[in-house]
């Protein structure tokens, strides 16, 4: 029972980061159509942008506490992706709205790859070590740990997605974004600017991917140029579980999947009798997506977006 608990203790902390990434993937699509796969890079950039700025404020020995050095790197990372967000959508994304839907998506690979590569160069291929500001304290739970930390990491994303959910159903920019996700012709007509819009939803994605990044960098210790590659897919499995589209189902697809690939890992060596270990978690994932594309293929909660012309 407490390595049952144990591992669905691991399991919510690592679906509440999925959820984070599967927000920005999922806002997109609901807006636009697009599947946005250069989402997990933008992830891996504030990662890598967060660890820059942390190392640099201990290296110039300033004497700042802990939290506050992490809060730097957040901003910085926060910024950094923001503006990139931004970029890509003004850039690649913009001039191909009317184009067919392979244009938009073979450019979204594209670009996943030119931030791959840019970070590579900038940062090189090697692996980054998060320095520990910050020692967890681990408490009991019924045989369980859990550790400070990961309190802090779940917590925080329930408040960002509680406050994410308040924009999109209870602000006038939220409205707006809903008009656009309906349909971008008549919100136009009703005076949305549908450019402005589409670029704070891609601005507000990348906030989120920020801070999972710093999340997931912290949380595992190590950040490298190619993190967010499988991030992203796992991201990106999570929202279509949950129904790409749909704010709510993305939250709730990130917190099963991290479930369901946490006690996959936890018991998969003695379901298989040690034939296969817990670096074989991925394959929960992937037999997710494809259980849920074959069987259900607009997610658990089943918002269907309409096909536009």
């Amino acid at each position: 029972m407490d390595i049952f608990l144990q591992q669905l203790i691991n399991g919510i902390v690592l679906g509440a980061i999925y959820a984070l990434v599967a927000l920005g993937y999922t806002m997109v699509y609901g807006i636009l159509g697009l599947i946005n796969f250069a989402h997990g890079e933008v992830v891996m950039i504030g990662a890598m942008v967060a660890l820059t700025v942390i190392q640099l404020l201990l290296g110039a020995g300033v004497g700042l506490p802990a939290p506050l050095v992490v809060a730097f790197g957040l901003a910085a990372a926060i910024a950094v992706c923001m503006a990139l967000g931004f970029t890509i959508e003004r850039v690649a994304y913009r001039p191909l709205r009317n184009a067919p839907r392979l244009a938009a998506l073979i450019t979204a690979i594209g670009i996943s790859i030119l931030l791959q590569n840019a970070a590579m160069i900038i940062w090189g291929r090697h692996y980054h070590a998060f320095p520990p500001l910050v020692t967890p304290t681990p408490h009991s739970v019924a045989g369980a740990i859990i550790t400070d930390q990961q309190i802090f990491i779940v917590v925080l994303a329930c408040a960002i997605m509680a406050g994410l959910l308040y924009l999109v159903h209870r602000t006038r920019l939220g409205r707006a974004m809903r008009a656009t996700s309906q349909n971008p012709d008549v919100a136009g007509l009703m005076g949305v600017n549908i450019n402005t819009v589409i670029s704070i939803t891609f601005v507000i994605g990348s906030a989120l991917a920020a801070v999972a990044g710093m999340m997931i960098g912290a949380y595992y210790g190590i950040a490298h140029y190619f993190m967010g590659f499988m991030l992203g897919l796992k991201a990106f499995t999570a929202a279509v579980l949950g129904g790409i589209g749909n704010i709510g189902g993305a939250m709730l697809g990130g917190l099963l999947l991290g479930v369901i690939e946490s006690l996959g890992a936890g018991y998969i060596g003695p379901l298989t009798g040690g034939f296969l270990g817990s670096h074989y978690q991925d394959v929960f994932a992937f037999l997710v997506l494809i259980l849920v594309l074959v069987f259900r293929p607009s997610g658990l909660l089943g918002e269907r977006v309409a096909e536009r012309s």
